[in-house]
């Protein structure tokens, strides 16, 4: 860091001049060795020195080091929150919405103005058409039966009549007063009597059969008006009864020029791929519509880690960055929820897909955002004293901490640290601390490179970066 590097120098250069305003004279060296304060491991950080050189804190807290696993992932959507909107039927497109803009069920998006819709119209008004015609016809064939009826039942009137007569004759001329001649006559009138009878039968035969056609055809008709109806509902995203509203005496769907696609679910405009006014093909894209809430963590874990992992272990999702200080998400805004194994694993990188969807998602969490899952394989074991790892500095081979001094939270303590085993982010403590203390985290490299090699002397900071050691 160039703050770093500054720091060090100006501390650097202040060391070797000897003092912070002026030289002092033999006999001031005297006098101030021999009242010179025991060695000390405190550096004074007044709050204008902290916001100097961005020294922040963080508390030691109690946590399962050992029983931590960690993996890196991202976050993504999921398969249900992201809704794509395409065109039914060929047609130009006029948009309604711009991209990110906030949109709620039943908003419109975008209409279009197809000539292939006018063609589904033209289909339902020949089905609408037929159907009048079959209805009127079948309500025809009512009158119709009745006149067979009755004229079926004069030609039985009339046949019994001539049977009647045939049988006078028959027996006049059996008596010796009768003409076979009017005898065959009157048999020829019966048998006439009887073909038209016949007729009337046929006739009332066929027109049963046409009836029942009829019957079948309106069936069909109506059936095929119900399915471009359907249709006609999955085009227009209206129900069928809505299409059967009749407005000035004409049913919604005639009345309809153009399509109009309303959002199906809440949520925000991610993408449009249609610019206004362009003419799309059927099943073209024409935008996404997305709920930035609907998101889970994907991350990728080792196969050599399957002994541990289960589905239903409690998971943390933690930013990247361990800091408490600038733009960085900071070190505490976590996510909790249960980690879920994915089906199949790479047999190629050896690892496998974990998932975990979040209880409670916070604002930092975007589609696309890299973070880290925490998974702690062991809930039983005993948690340990734990600082974050950014927050121990090297000074040659041996781990430094700051640690705020209880009695002056202006000042810091640098002390050897007595680390134990890590999980790549915490580290455990042994001993110099107690849970709530306060260690250096963002800014302990800068105290470190100020105090090496110098740690007993004691010394402090100056408002401007600059490290002096001992008092003023």
């Amino acid at each position: 860091m160039n703050r770093a590097l500054i720091t060090t120098s100006i501390a650097l250069s202040a060391l070797f001049i000897g003092g912070c305003d002026r030289q002092a004279t033999p006999a001031s060296q005297a006098e101030t060795h021999e009242q010179e304060p025991a060695p000390s491991n405190r550096v004074a950080v007044p709050a204008a020195v902290r916001s100097n050189l961005g020294i922040t804190f963080v508390k030691v807290e109690r946590r399962r080091v050992e029983q931590t696993l960690r993996v890196p992932g991202r976050f993504e959507y999921t398969p249900t929150a992201r809704r794509e909107y395409r065109t039914m039927l060929p047609g130009r497109v006029e948009l309604l919405v711009q991209q990110f803009d906030a949109v709620d069920e039943g908003d419109p998006l975008y209409r279009i103005d197809s000539p292939a819709w006018r063609e589904h119209q033209e289909r339902l008004t020949e089905a609408e058409a037929s159907i009048e015609r079959l209805e009127t016809r079948l309500s025809s064939f009512g009158p119709l039966r009745e006149a067979h009826c009755a004229h079926e039942s004069k030609l039985e009137q009339t046949i019994e009549i001539r049977r009647e007569r045939v049988s006078q004759l028959e027996s006049l001329a059996e008596a010796g007063g009768g003409r076979w001649q009017e005898i065959t006559e009157a048999r020829d009138a019966v048998a006439t009597a009887e073909a038209d009878l016949a007729e009337v039968l046929e006739t009332e035969a066929e027109l049963e059969a046409d009836e029942a056609t009829a019957r079948s055809d309106l069936r069909a008709t109506k059936a095929r008006r119900q399915l471009l109806l359907d249709a006609a509902a999955s085009i227009t995203s209206l129900t069928t009864e809505d299409l059967l509203t009749i407005a000035a005496d004409m049913p919604r769907w005639s009345t309809l020029r153009s399509i109009e696609v309303r959002a199906e679910q809440a949520g925000i405009v991610e993408s449009i791929m249609l610019t206004n006014g362009a003419w799309a093909t059927q099943e073209a894209t024409v935008l996404t519509v997305v709920r930035p809430n609907e998101i889970r963590f994907h991350a990728s874990g080792l196969q050599s880690d399957l002994g541990v992992l289960r589905d239903g272990l409690t998971a943390h999702i933690v930013p990247p960055t361990p800091t408490a200080s600038g733009r960085a998400v900071p070190l505490d805004q976590s996510m909790t929820g249960e980690l879920r194994l994915g089906l199949a694993a790479d047999a190629d990188d050896r690892t496998i897909e974990m998932y975990m969807t979040p209880q409670q998602m916070l604002p930092w969490a975007r589609s696309g955002v890299s973070a880290q899952l925490e998974i702690v394989t062991d809930a039983t074991a005993q948690p340990v004293l734990s600082i974050p790892m950014a927050a121990v500095q090297r000074d040659g081979l041996a781990p430094v901490i700051f640690r705020r001094a209880p009695d002056n939270p202006n000042e810091v303590i640098r002390m050897e640290a007595d680390i134990g085993l890590s999980d790549g982010r915490w580290v455990a403590v042994h001993s110099g601390l107690r849970e709530g203390d306060e260690v250096v985290l963002d800014g302990a490299f800068q105290l470190m490179l100020a105090t090496s090699g110098r740690v007993q002397k004691g010394g402090h900071f100056h408002s401007d970066g600059t490290f002096h050691e001992g008092e003023h």
